[in-house]
């Protein structure tokens, strides 16, 4: 048997990761040209976007719309017990399994966790992102929270909206035609303004979905993430018992979800009309970011075709309004 030359086995090894790296790209491809929606959620680690829009996502991807779920950072400091690339790459198989389970893309970025900060490097990164999957939805944090890493991709979102339409910005991804809407996922924060609720849809019917998905984030919600301890661990069901860890975390969403609908009853009563939107347990809640496409409550039924035709006439009939 004949053994290659050195020049060529040293090109070989140079060809291997570029092929490996095209497979990847290859399964988070999806067309660009079937006239679905395309959504795509930042989350400043790898359980953010799934518990802020994991429940959209699925509605939408039921639909066959296409829903890309990406981390920003890797979460690799997101644990009380360990930490570096082993934490690193099994909460990027954490939210694989989820996003197996929503009908999602999941992508996980090679930032530290507690390390994401506002540059040019990373607007352009996050710009690039925008563009490959030509959005026609952005989610993000708002740039208001608790935890630097939500902050700062608040902020490197805002900074890619109007920069996704500039050709001669990142010019190696063409820049998309019209620019996304840009929303903000909810959260309870009061400064320097509360949070608006421009959007709120409900979950109920994929509710249990939802809850599944999260099931699959092992090291957040059974160990704790960075908040755990070893009682915490002890007391939490073990994984021969998956309908006890399952409830677990329906009791713990039961609250969450239902919290956002109460908290923004106005907003489904919007939607769905008085009837109907007295009647929604469980919701997830969005601000319209004063950046990018600003939509009217028509483009909002379009890109949000959870509110059914009906939803709209009684909303109208009850403000005495014309529906828009």
């Amino acid at each position: 048997m004949k053994t290659l030359p050195l020049a060529a086995r040293l090109l070989l090894l140079c060809l291997i990761p570029l092929a490996l790296a095209r497979v990847g790209a290859c399964a988070d491809d999806q067309p660009h040209d079937d006239d679905k929606l395309r959504i795509i959620v930042f989350g400043a680690h790898p359980d953010d976007a799934e518990y802020g829009a994991g429940g959209c996502a699925v509605k939408w991807a039921k639909l066959g719309h296409h829903v890309k779920l990406v981390s920003v950072t890797n979460g690799d400091i997101g644990h009380w017990a360990m930490s570096g690339g082993a934490l690193a790459k099994r909460r990027t198989a954490e939210v694989k399994a989820a996003a197996e389970i929503l009908g999602t893309t999941s992508e996980v970025l090679d930032i530290h966790d507690g390390e994401l900060i506002p540059t040019l490097e990373n607007r352009k990164m996050i710009t690039r992102l925008i563009r490959h999957w030509q959005a026609d939805i952005v989610i993000a944090h708002r740039p208001w929270d608790y935890h630097p890493d939500h902050r700062y991709v608040g902020v490197l979102v805002q900074d890619a909206s109007f920069m996704v339409t500039v050709p001669f910005f990142c010019p190696d991804v063409p820049a998309l035609k019209k620019n996304p809407v840009f929303l903000y996922s909810s959260d309870g924060f009061k400064k320097p303004y509360p949070f608006q609720a421009d959007i709120a849809v409900s979950i109920d019917d994929v509710f249990e979905t939802k809850v599944k998905a999260i099931t699959e984030l092992e090291s957040q919600v059974f160990d704790g993430g960075t908040m755990g301890s070893p009682e915490m661990a002890a007391n939490t069901p073990p994984a021969r018992f998956p309908e006890l860890r399952l409830e677990k975390i329906r009791q713990v969403w039961d609250r969450r979800a239902g919290a956002v609908a109460n908290n923004y009853r106005q907003a489904l009563l919007k939607w769905y009309g008085n009837e109907k939107g007295r009647e929604v347990k469980y919701a997830e809640a969005f601000e319209i970011c004063e950046y990018g496409t600003q939509p009217s409550d028509k483009d909002i039924r379009r890109l949000f075709p959870f509110f059914s035709d009906e939803d709209s006439e009684e909303q109208a009939t009850t403000r005495g309004t014309p529906s828009k």
